[in-house]
């Protein structure tokens, strides 16, 4: 006997499954039973466990426990470790909300080893939330033995990388103008600044720089006037044309290009040309005489950097806070005056204390400069600029020091090594991830912060630097009496000091520690402690991942942070596969956020839906590297159309199976003696198998869920099971019988087994109940049986459905019932051979006494000729006149017939012959009178719609079946019980019930059909008013 599948609450029932998973070990089974068998690498990125989880937390964790389950199942032994971020300015910025903080002052005051301990405390806030999410989604994950970026021995890895990278030379102290966050107190990498841009509105201005030997202004704009204090240059292009230009008696220089954009057209005489270089070392008055300079400046310089393509062309330029403007700084030796502290306040001018990003400064500044007549226009637009990712505070461009490894030694190897990755969406790793590559910076890891891996690397007075790669290495240098139990952590290893081999001075640790960026780039190496421990096994069966997957937005982070350690450490990729997925959005198509208010409670879902459900949508809905728009009406229509028809199936077949007391596991039937249906489904089934492997090779997991969700909805129940419903109510166990049941127990299996990775719970239900395994995350993936796979069969029944389809929607454009019978459908005659013998079940499922193939379909048929304007309009131009004169005149039937068997035909148009393809003309089909035609792929089916009497008669009685059959299933009669039939009904139905009386009582199981003249409820037959009773015998 097959157990029925559970009526509990979806949530109650997936509870109990996760439980159970977790109970009996089934990861530590998952990998235990696949020993021996090759290794897929599989690597978690570390979320922040200071945060709750979200929807997009689940799509992804859908797309790698998918994956991570699909290849178990095909034979690979997949080790699944989670990980936890730890370390970092989110950490930091979440304690100082706690601690009521504003900044690094109050940090200090507090105390490091205080605050840090705080830090500590606080990375697990959510951690149960986080695992409750793992476990309720059926994520299969080693959460009892993650790796933790804060532990020592993951330190201690992150060490010995950096070290590796110190020895090479590729480390050093640089003071170049980095993004920095007034707000954190510290600078970001390149890729971290590439995470934060919003869209902003700006106010920008152009101001009038006068020359100091002629009453002349060079007009350069600006996006910042709050750095127009700073300046100390103005920058041409070399090669540019520029003009002096008269307007309304001031004359102005601008670039040629740029002018009448900048002054307005005709609105200006030009009194001179010349090239930028001509324009070099003119000098000018200071513009906001409040910053004082100890070298010359205000004089133009050249920089190839400048362009047309906005602006005056002339660029203001200020050395403190501009890459380009540092370098042509260092290049003229310009003075670097900064009048802006770490907190980006103004040290100087009138404005002294206020943050220079405050756009009420603007304001002030812009009516100083106007005030003083020295702005020219000014002008408020939206535009990106950057943002800190974790604090949303605007980034300020500054002078400061920092510690880089010298990435740009390494990117002829990282662009190699990135050409060895398959990349799913292939365009994201050769485009946006390709060309971050051939532009690599620089990559600057320190971090002016407390809550962090300390960077290992000591500093004496007298300059020597050396850097410490394990704890070993520092209780044997450290002058302190230490051992190998110190926390590497601020205060603990800034306390440790050294003895310098140079001049025997006291070295001490700088005070920076590490982009948390780098954290999560090691942990390929540290979640192993590598290369302290499990070095052996390494390369064999921990490195390189065969598979990775995240969002989008760590094409700059993780993704970058990886490749670029390993690139050094080993030389190659660290990973050969990389899915990438795009954003969960709102059903607008808005990003999700809490101050919107259409943020998605996973935990909600899962309680309404279930996992199942809710993976299976975010997986169907749109493809993983596209936005996912999440409607919750979606996840409704996923569980009634796909889940409950499954439920459906497995139902009905447990329920004969058990009324005929058999196992069909136990039926050998061989594949040639079954009928042609049961080969059909067969061939698709094993079609199914081929097609999903192929598409979760490619990481194509909307294709995948797509092809098994329309195999179980409209081959296995729309068709094959309805079709040969009445073969499992036959009384004795024929060969037909075994065969119906051996085909559906073998396809329910497997379909269980395909659809296993994307909903894990309702899949391994219904396995273990058919088969009585363990589990079906513990089977092996179906293989195709190619000699099943029959394209004849398959289109022969294929083309009969097409034309039962085409078949109901004539009936539905006519408003016709399909229980209304009618005389005759007309098909192609030239199908007659292939379906001939097929015409028996186009009549059952049409409800139609006669399938005639016709030679002659036009016979039935007007056709109607006009230009597709849409296409041929822009294709023929002045022609399409004579195209559509020239159709008014062909024959229709040839030309349909042309198009049919050629995909074109050749018109004569204005004297020439023109080949017309097919979708240049519109072909306008309609039926002679009493019949109507449906046609698709120009395959046509034509109904006889000539209803007479003995059909309304025998439509009347089909009806009557039809309510007493739902009046069975409201009062939950059993399938076989028998009853007797109570009618009411005026003489058209009784004459139609009297004729039909056998036919309706075979199909209700009725032993007696009585006509009373009691009052019933009454029920509409055809427009037919008639009372209705069933009692169950």
């Amino acid at each position: 006997m097959f157990e029925n599948l559970s009526e509990k609450p979806i949530a109650e029932v997936q509870n109990e499954q996760a439980d159970k998973w977790e109970k009996e070990d089934l990861l530590g089974k998952c990998v235990s039973t696949r020993k021996g068998m090759p290794s897929f690498v599989f690597y978690e990125g570390p979320p922040t466990a200071n945060g709750t989880p979200g929807i997009h937390h689940v799509m992804a964790r859908t797309l790698k426990d998918s994956v991570c389950r699909y290849k178990t199942m095909k034979g690979f032994q997949v080790r699944r470790k989670a990980g936890w971020d730890t370390h970092g300015l989110p950490v930091e910025i979440e304690v100082e909300k706690q601690l009521n903080m504003s900044g690094k002052q109050d940090i200090e005051k507090y105390g490091i080893k205080e605050f840090n301990q705080k830090c500590k405390e606080s990375v697990f806030t959510y951690e149960k939330q986080w695992r409750e999410m793992t476990r309720r989604m059926g994520y299969l994950i080693d959460m009892d033995h993650p790796y933790i970026t804060l532990d020592n021995d993951y330190i201690e890895s992150c060490w010995w990388i950096l070290k590796e990278f110190f020895k090479a030379g590729m480390i050093y102290e640089g003071h170049k103008i980095l993004p920095y966050c007034p707000r954190c107190g510290t600078g970001l990498a390149s890729h971290e600044v590439a995470l934060g841009y919003k869209e902003v509105k700006t106010n920008t201005v152009t101001a009038k720089f006068k020359r100091v030997d002629a009453d002349e202004y060079f007009l350069a704009w600006t996006t910042t006037p709050w750095t127009l204090a700073a300046n100390v240059a103005l920058t041409v292009g070399p090669d540019i044309d520029y003009i002096k230009a008269e307007q309304d008696g001031k004359v102005y220089y601008v670039a040629k290009a740029l002018a009448d954009k900048v002054l307005g057209a005709d609105t200006y005489k030009v009194l001179a040309e010349m090239k930028g270089k001509e324009l070099e070392y003119l000098e000018y008055h200071q513009l906001m005489p409040f910053v004082q300079v100890d070298k010359k400046a205000f004089y133009v310089t050249c920089g190839d950097y400048v362009t047309v393509e906005d602006g005056t062309g002339i660029v203001h330029t200020a050395p403190a806070f501009g890459e380009d403007d540092y370098n042509t700084g260092k290049k003229y030796g310009l003075p670097v005056p900064k009048p802006v502290d770490e907190q980006g306040n103004y040290t100087e001018t009138p404005w002294v204390g206020r943050f220079v990003l405050d756009p009420n400064l603007d304001v002030d500044i812009i009516k100083w400069l106007a005030a003083e007549d020295k702005i020219y226009a000014k002008e408020k637009i939206e535009h990106n600029y950057p943002h800190c990712w974790r604090c949303q505070t605007p980034l300020i461009y500054y002078a400061k020091p920092s510690w880089y490894i010298e990435m740009t030694r390494l990117k002829d190897q990282l662009v190699a090594n990135n050409k060895t990755v398959n990349w799913f969406p292939d365009f994201v790793g050769e485009k946006r991830f390709g060309n971050w590559l051939e532009n690599v910076n620089d990559w600057a890891i320190s971090r002016n912060r407390y809550w962090g891996t300390p960077i290992n690397i000591w500093r004496c007075e007298c300059g020597h630097l050396e850097s410490i790669g394990s704890r070993k290495e520092l209780v044997e240098k450290a002058i302190e009496t230490i051992d190998e139990s110190i926390e590497l952590h601020r205060p603990y290893v800034d306390e440790v000091h050294i003895r310098c081999e140079k001049c025997s001075g006291i070295m001490s640790r700088i005070p920076e520690v590490m982009d948390c960026w780098f954290d999560s780039g090691a942990m390929p190496f540290a979640q192993h402690h590598y290369p302290f421990e499990n070095k052996e096994q390494f390369d064999d069966e921990l490195f390189p991942a065969d598979f990775i997957c995240e969002g989008i937005d760590q094409t700059r982070g993780w993704f970058y942070s990886l490749i670029a350690i390993s690139t050094f450490i080993k030389g190659q990729a660290p990973y050969r596969n990389v899915l990438v997925n795009d954003l969960v959005l709102d059903k607008e198509g808005k990003k999700m956020s809490k101050s919107k208010g259409n943020t998605v409670d996973t935990f909600q879902l899962f309680d309404k839906y279930g996992a199942d459900a809710t993976r299976w949508y975010l997986l169907y809905v749109s493809p993983a590297w596209s936005p996912t728009r999440f409607d919750e009406d979606g996840i409704v229509e996923i569980v009634s159309k796909f889940f409950g028809t499954l439920r459906n199936v497995y139902n009905f077949f447990v329920l004969y199976s058990n009324q005929d007391d058999i196992n069909p596991k136990d039926f050998d039937v061989d594949y040639g003696k079954r009928p042609e249906l049961d080969r059909w489904i067969l061939s698709k089934y094993n079609r199914l198998i081929k097609e999903v492997t192929e598409e979760m090779e490619r990481y194509d997991h909307m294709k995948a869920v797509r092809k098994i969700q329309d195999f179980v909805i409209e081959d296995l129940s729309n068709w094959y099971i309805r079709r040969a419903r009445r073969r499992f109510w036959a009384e004795e166990l024929t060969e037909d019988k075994m065969s119906v049941y051996a085909t559906t127990y073998e396809i329910l299996k497997g379909v269980a087994q395909l659809a296993a990775p994307f909903a894990p719970f309702i899949t391994d239900e219904i396995y273990t109940k058919l088969t009585g395994e363990e589990s079906v995350h513990l089977s092996y993936y179906p293989v195709p049986k190619d000699e099943y796979i029959d394209d004849a069969v398959e289109a022969r029944m294929d083309l009969v459905r097409e034309l039962v389809g085409l078949g109901r929607s004539a009936r539905e454009k006519e408003k016709i019932k399909v229980r209304q019978p009618l005389q005759k459908i007309l098909v192609d005659g030239k199908y007659e051979e292939l379906i001939g013998d097929m015409t028996d079940l186009i009549k059952e499922e049409l409800n139609v006494k006669e399938v005639v193939f016709e030679k002659q379909l036009d016979r039935f048929m007007n056709f109607g000729l006009k230009p597709n304007f849409k296409v041929a309009g822009p294709a023929l131009g002045a022609k399409i006149k004579s195209f559509g004169k020239a159709l008014a005149e062909a024959d229709p039937v040839q030309i349909v017939d042309r198009l049919e068997s050629a995909g074109e035909v050749s018109l004569r148009i204005d004297g020439e012959e023109v080949a017309i393809p097919k979708d240049y003309i519109d072909v306008q089909i309609t039926a002679k009178e009493g019949f109507t035609v449906s046609m698709e792929n120009n395959v046509f089916t034509i109904l006889d719609t000539t209803v007479t009497p003995e059909l309304i008669s025998e439509g009347l009685a089909r009806e009557m079946v039809s309510k007493v059959q739902q009046l069975r299933k409201q009062r939950d009669f059993e399938m076989m019980d028998q009853i007797i039939i109570y009618c009411n009904a005026d003489n058209e139905v009784k004459a139609a019930i009297n004729e039909h009386r056998n036919y309706i009582m075979k199909e209700t199981l009725a032993v007696e059909l009585r006509e009373v003249e009691s009052k019933l409820a009454e029920y509409d037959l055809n427009g037919h008013k008639t009372g209705i009773d069933v009692e169950r015998i």
